[in-house]
């Protein structure tokens, strides 16, 4: 089931000779695709994923709800996968899980085999040991659950040694990753006692979180909430299997959006809507601010872009999977692009504030770094080799800059694999080569 495709060691971007003109369809969302795999092995019988994403993220956790005990059957060439949910159950009573360096298959796992009945180790590559998980295994100690990470160092590998979960009401931090939240939400009608969850300090990422209410409710679950600091499920509700379709993935449509920005030319995303439950679909509200056009529709959206863009500032909180793509459009802007909020991707597949104003003064832009964001000047872009720190957003984010100045390599351009592993082939048909 490993994805079989090679990458060079490094990928010369060629500038576009002409602005971007196409219709883009895209892969399904990881994000959904993740939750709902989780809520369909949650579920009491056979659900179906239509276009659901094959990605390594997607395929590590199909491969742990495998080990265990929860049967996945995977159709890449259909975009399809069919889970055979145990009804809130963990067939196996001991599993070895490896999550690489997924953050939504690492939190997610950790909470859902607190519901079984043995000892269970996640663990993934050397940057996931390196990302916190500690504000979740202490939000399952106070449920009764004996997690805990092997290390001391609040990150994985965890073990999680399940039969004691009772469910009641607990409090945590949602300042780092909603991810917590998600996970805690997403197994709690399974929890006899129900779960109500009490935040400390502000909640990021908020659309999603929002995005798995609505993927429980879809799937027969409903759950409340008090202005997103207090969560309510109430105890005995259940998971109904069903097909399931998952939309494109909003964050992978912003660098094409992102594109017809850089080139002045149009994209027009297809199925992807204004009524998407992802909030990085507010991405081309971005690029609006910025003088693009965007034309939103029930079933597609699409950007015409300007030349020169204007300089703005953005609180980013709630979109931050998308400041790479934003960030790397900053240069080509008239005026200074401000990033603020978004001091919690610092935990990402890298350091991701870090990791882009490096390599933007690589490129010889000026640019400031703030602990919770970084403020880009425009100014002339000089050549040179990217580093991607096997973060797939750097490699896509500079990418799409690539296609308007000359110069640009992206070193690593297999980390694209993470989510979207044929992102230079789409790209490259995007710019009708």
């Amino acid at each position: 089931m490993l994805l079989e495709r090679t990458y060079p060691d490094q990928l010369a971007i060629e500038p576009a000779d002409r602005p971007v003109d196409a219709d883009v369809r895209l892969p399904g969302s990881k994000s959904l695709t993740n939750r709902a795999l989780v809520l369909a092995a949650l579920a009491q019988g056979t659900s179906t994923l239509e276009g659901a994403l094959w990605s390594e993220d997607s395929l590590v956790m199909v491969d742990s709800l495998r080990r265990l005990g929860i049967e996945v059957e995977v159709d890449e060439s259909a975009e399809r996968m069919v889970v055979h949910g145990r009804g809130g159950t963990i067939p196996a009573e001991r599993a070895e899980l490896f999550v690489g360096n997924s953050g939504t298959t690492a939190r997610f796992l950790t909470a859902l085999v607190a519901l079984g009945r043995g000892e269970y180790v996640i663990d993934g590559v050397p940057r996931m040991r390196e990302r916190p998980i500690q504000p979740l295994l202490e939000a399952l100690q106070q449920l009764g659950v004996d997690a805990v990470s092997l290390t001391g160092t609040g990150c994985p590998p965890v073990r999680v040694r399940g039969g004691g979960l009772r469910g009641g009401t607990i409090r945590m931090r949602g300042d780092i990753s909603s991810q917590y939240l998600s996970a805690l939400l997403m197994i709690s009608p399974c929890v006899p006692q129900g779960l109500r969850v009490e935040l400390e300090g502000d909640l990021v990422s908020v659309p999603y979180v929002e995005m798995t209410l609505a993927v429980m409710a879809d799937f027969g679950v409903e759950a409340r909430h008090h202005e997103f600091r207090v969560f309510e499920v109430p105890a005995g509700q259940r998971y109904r299997a069903r097909i399931y379709p998952i939309e494109p993935d909003a964050s992978a449509a912003s660098y094409f959006f992102a594109l017809a920005a850089a080139t002045g030319g149009r994209v027009r995303v297809l199925h992807l809507g204004e009524g998407s439950r992802q909030g990085d679909v507010h991405f081309v509200d971005l690029l609006e601010q910025m003088g693009c056009t965007v034309i939103r529709e029930p079933d597609a959206i699409t950007v015409i872009g300007r030349r020169p863009l204007r300089g703005i500032e953005a609180d980013m909180n709630a979109i931050s999977d998308t400041v790479p793509t934003l960030a790397a459009l900053a240069p080509l802007a008239e005026g200074p692009v401000v990033i603020r909020n978004v001091q919690h991707i610092r935990y990402k597949e890298t350091d991701r504030i870090a990791a882009v104003a490096t390599e933007l003064r690589r490129l010889g832009v000026r640019v400031e770094e703030f602990p919770d964001g970084l403020a880009i000047y425009p100014g002339p872009i000089q050549p040179a080799v990217i580093r991607t720190y096997r973060d797939h957003r750097m490699a896509m984010s500079f990418a799409v800059l690539g296609c308007a100045v000359p110069g640009i390599i992206i070193d690593d351009p297999g980390c694209v694999a993470k989510t979207f592993p044929d992102f230079f082939e789409r790209l490259a048909a995007a710019l009708g080569r």
